[in-house]
């Protein structure tokens, strides 16, 4: 084009519409810059100075920028809106050296500030550290390393408040709760301990010697009483010890160490449980009392030999209560606390060989002496009586002694004593509650006249009786027997059986083995107090119509196979309309005999009637109040109910008896004297006797039952104990099933029984067999075996003990005639004259001698030795076993005959059908 037609160039910047356009520019956006001279060169930069009057003065917004296109503008005004400043371009050309088209300076501002170099925001952690080179860059400053550490600190409280608030304290681990029930002799001394391998018993803090409190603060933890439950010293010396691989060190408080023996189940060795211990340990410090505390640590610690706490302890290793340890014994049971194994002087070699005893006193000993002396340190032991301690020596614990077990004896006293607790306490504690442990129980037995009873019975026992030898007669030998104080109720000795972990019924308190002729005083007690009734009246009759028998006045048939008749003269028959024909023992017929001597040689016809006399509920009822249990006495009324169809145990026979000893007061037999919880007592026996009959009533049973051991007849001849009164009987039932002999003197009651039958319980078919030919005898009977053991028993168990002697009787009751005996006829009388004063004749009174009336005499092989001991026990007849119901046979003899021995399986011979031989013969035998 040529140069005429080209427009001449504007002025930049210049002109209204310059003007307008700057003045529209918006808030924050810059107006483009003017366009560039032509005549500049193209390398000057932005931000150049240019001539004085020339288009590119700064512009009013103070930015003495030019823009080239409202592009540029924008870009410009974005930059400023987004915080970034920008130095003068001039002085950031001149600072940054040779500047780009559209940048202002080149490298010369500050790190980040892009275009023109602005300086970059300040970082929150300059780290690693600006401005800095070599190490000094990586290094944290003073306000970086005091930030980190205020907030890991900061960090750890709010995890440990987490942690605190998270953590529950744990119910009381029932393993570390659970406790044994102690048993004690009666003179406190232990007699076993059950509820498993633990021995434990806790006890009350009161209850913990202050000198055992003291010793335990001074050895494990100086700081309890004002600590907060944790060491952290002890804490971190573990915890940097397990980090080692270590072995977890000792600081921990008594706090923790009870929150792990009673709190936590997990003992593994880790961080998490360690610190699970140390929150809970803050929270049970906070919400637990001190003492409870202590107490709680003190009651789960383990001391070795297999006691837990320190009651168990105190018994284990001194055998005595806790609250009576001195300074220097708890000294010795405070070091067990750091190891039983190695501080055990006992030493054990079977857990580490190098426990020996030499090493493991040696420890002990520097423990005990350390102990003492941090005890003096701490203000808690005078000096003068560490020295003392010191000078007497190191308090040697007791040798180690087998745990005591329920073999032997023990096992069936502790169930028995078990058994008498959980029935006399109102129902508290339960059969769970007492299973949990905890209870302390004396018991009444007497460790001596334990042993002596069943040493006594082993050695009658391995005297006579041979099952190798007579396999067919002496194999299921079993005894029963037990002691009771008449005076007091107290059972002071039981026989059970062999062993009680072997034979697992108490032969002393069930057997289901009848008990005979010994049945009998109870017939004659109800005789002097209820007595017989009037055969002219009604069957119920009052006190008032019946008539008080004389024992010595009142005579009854002693006849053989005696028709039994009922009070009022009929003859007795059973359901089936047969009658009932008793029989003594050998078919042995005796003329008329007073009560006192059919008691003596053990007739059975005088009683069997005199029974049906008085009526079978009375009897029952004098027996019940004698102490034996109804539910032990059979339900029949059959005539043999008075000779011993029963089953009482061993235990209430001899307590019955124990009642005629007491004067006619009854006590039941008790095994249990105290008990108690945490050392307080919950229960204590009351002595509650009851009036079961008149004082002259028991005096005059006494007394006939004196002359059966005395006379020269008598069945009990052979429990004569030298220069002691003693009043007994003996018991053989029909079929020769089971013997007994039941005696006692003013202060002791004794009752053994024996009879045969399997122990096997599995065994359904087991019944109770024959005793013929038993030890060598033809037949036991109570005079034999039973009265022996009871004999020698009681010349040991009285040993030292006074000779004391019976009251004597008053004269009691009426002279009465029955079982078809003949009352002498009155003697005929001259008419009184007026010189003859009247004086009443007395009327005969039966002679004392029994006198037998003419029978067969025995065969050769019935012949009895007269120096036996199974000699003159007459009683019952082999044929007519009763059986459980008793009922003994009557009728013909025959199959159809009357109930007759048992073919129950059960021991406890119930009735069953009658047999052959059963039919006219009845009852157990003497």
């Amino acid at each position: 084009m040529s140069e005429h037609r080209r427009k001449p160039p504007q002025p930049q910047g210049g002109g209204r519409a310059a003007a307008r356009r700057a003045a529209q520019q918006p808030s924050g956006r810059r107006a483009a810059p003017p366009r560039r001279s032509t005549t500049e060169p193209p390398s000057a930069p932005y931000g150049q100075d240019s001539p004085p009057g020339s288009p590119a003065e700064p512009t009013p917004q103070g930015d003495d920028r030019t823009y080239t296109s409202r592009a540029e503008a924008r870009r410009a005004a974005q930059q400023r809106g987004s915080g970034r400043r920008r130095v003068d371009g001039g002085a950031g050309g001149a600072a940054g050296g040779r500047g780009g088209r559209r940048g202002g300076g080149g490298g010369g501002g500050a790190r980040g500030s892009g275009h023109g170099g602005d300086p970059g925001k300040r970082r929150f952690i300059d780290y690693p550290r600006g401005g800095k080179d070599g190490w000094r860059r990586w290094a944290p400053s003073w306000k970086l390393a005091t930030g980190v550490s205020l907030g890991v600190i900061g960090l750890m409280m709010v995890a440990g408040g987490i942690g605190y608030a998270l953590v529950g304290i744990p119910d009381p681990d029932k393993g570390a709760t659970a406790q044994n029930n102690v048993y004690l002799w009666d003179d406190g001394s232990q007699m076993a301990a059950t509820g498993g391998e633990i021995n434990r018993q806790n006890i009350s803090f009161e209850q913990i010697p202050l000198h055992m409190q003291n010793a335990v603060i001074s050895a494990e933890n100086k700081t309890f009483w004002e600590d907060e439950g944790i060491d952290p010293m002890g804490i971190g010396r573990a915890l940097v010890n397990m980090a080692k691989g270590g072995q977890t060190q000792g600081g921990s408080t008594i706090t923790q160490q009870y929150v792990k023996n009673n709190r936590l189940r997990d003992q593994s060795q880790t961080l998490s449980r360690k610190f699970k211990e140390l929150f809970i340990s803050m929270k049970i410090d906070n919400e637990v009392d001190k003492q409870d505390i202590m107490a709680g640590y003190l009651n789960t610690s383990y001391y070795g030999r297999g006691a837990y706490g320190i009651q168990a302890a105190a018994r284990t290793y001194y055998d005595k209560d806790a609250k009576d340890l001195d300074a220097s014994q708890s000294a010795v049971l405070t070091a067990l606390l750091k190891g039983p194994t190695y501080y055990d002087p006992a030493g054990a070699i079977d857990i580490d060989p190098a426990a020996t005893r030499e090493k493991n006193l040696k420890r002990a000993t520097k423990r005990w002496k350390w102990i003492l002396g941090e005890m003096v340190k701490d203000d808690h032991l005078d000096s003068a009586d560490r020295d003392k301690y010191l000078q007497k020596g190191y308090p040697m614990p007791e040798s180690v002694k087998k745990a005591a077990n329920l073999s032997g004896q023990v096992g069936y006293l502790v169930d028995l004593a078990k058994a008498s607790f959980l029935s006399k306490n109102g129902g508290k504690p339960t059969a769970d509650e007492l299973a949990q442990g905890g209870y302390e129980i004396r018991t009444t037995f007497n460790q001596d006249k334990v042993n002596k009873l069943a040493k006594t019975v082993k050695d009658v026992y391995d005297e006579n009786i041979d099952p190798k030898k007579r396999p067919d007669t002496d194999t299921f030998v079993q005894f029963g027997g037990a002691s009771v104080e008449p005076a007091t109720g107290k059972i002071v000795a039981i026989y059970g059986g062999e062993d009680a972990t072997k034979h697992f019924i108490n032969n002393a308190n069930e057997t289901g083995a009848q008990v005979g002729s010994t049945f009998k005083p109870f017939v004659l007690a109800s005789a002097m107090t209820d007595g017989v009734r009037d055969p002219e009246l009604s069957e119920n009759q009052s006190l008032e119509e019946r008539k008080i028998v004389d024992p010595d006045k009142s005579v009854y048939s002693g006849k053989n196979k005696l028709k039994i008749k009922r009070y009022d003269g009929s003859i007795w028959r059973n359901e089936e309309g047969k009658e009932w024909l008793q029989v003594n023992d050998r078919d042995k017929s005796y003329e008329d005999l007073n009560l006192r001597e059919s008691m003596v040689v053990s007739a059975n016809s005088p009683f069997v009637q005199l029974g049906m006399d008085i009526g079978i509920p009375q009897v029952r009822d004098s027996a019940v109040k004698a102490g034996l249990l109804e539910t032990s006495l059979d339900k029949s009324n059959v005539p043999s109910f008075s000779i011993g169809i029963s089953t009482p145990s061993a235990i209430r026979m001899a307590g019955a008896y124990g009642t005629f000893a007491a004067n006619g007061q009854q006590r039941d037999p008790y095994s249990v004297q105290e008990v108690k919880k945490e050392s307080v007592t919950i229960y204590k026996h009351k002595d509650e006797p009851t009036g079961a009959f008149p004082a002259n009533v028991a005096h005059t049973v006494t007394d006939v039952l004196r002359d059966v051991v005395d006379e020269e007849e008598g069945t009990g001849r052979n429990a004569r104990l030298p220069g002691r009164q003693v009043a007994g009987k003996t018991g053989t039932t029909d079929g020769n099933k089971s013997a007994w002999f039941v005696g006692y003197t003013p202060q002791l009651s004794t009752a053994i029984d024996m009879f045969r039958l399997d122990s096997d319980e599995k065994n359904k078919e087991r019944s109770f067999e024959m005793m013929y030919g038993t030890g060598g005898k033809k037949k036991v009977h109570g005079s034999s075996f039973p009265s022996e053991i009871w004999k020698r028993y009681m010349t040991k168990a009285l040993k030292g003990e006074p000779k004391l002697t019976f009251p004597k009787p008053e004269p009691i009751g009426e002279a009465v005639w029955g079982g078809g005996a003949e009352s002498p006829a009155p003697t005929p009388q001259p008419e009184p004259t007026e010189s003859e004063s009247e004086k009443p004749v007395e009327s005969p009174s039966p002679s004392k001698t029994p006198k037998p009336s003419p029978s067969p005499s025995p065969s050769a092989s019935e012949s009895c030795d007269p120096w036996g001991l199974d000699c003159g026990e007459p009683g019952g007849s082999e044929g007519g076993d009763p059986g459980g119901s008793g009922n003994g046979g009557s009728g013909d003899g025959d199959s159809s005959g009357g109930p007759g021995p048992s073919t129950s399986p059960s021991p406890s011979g119930s009735g069953g059908p009658g047999s052959k031989g059963g039919g006219w013969l009845g009852g157990p035998d003497g």
